[in-house]
């Protein structure tokens, strides 16, 4: 079975293929190939980070100093 790699092992094999594709000097099939799999490994780690944004808890400081745990949403302290 295929071991799943981690958000950063998908983003330095990413980098890489950017790095190949930049250079030019890959055949149109090889470019078609690389960018497949940069699209493949690009959707994974949003997935990724979707998955992580959903875990993420904000902690905040109440006006008596005390501190809440709240879920993280997108309306979370615009001013971070």
């Amino acid at each position: 079975m295929k071991e799943k790699k981690t958000f950063e092992q998908s983003v330095e094999e990413l980098e890489e293929i950017v790095r190949r594709l930049e250079n030019g000097d890959a055949t149109l099939d090889e470019s078609l190939a690389l960018f497949e799999r940069g699209v493949k490994l690009a959707k994974g780690c949003q997935k990724m980070l979707d998955e992580a944004e959903m875990k993420v808890s904000v902690l905040t400081a109440n006006p008596d100093g005390s501190v809440e745990e709240s879920e993280f949403t997108e309306n979370t302290d615009k001013g971070l």
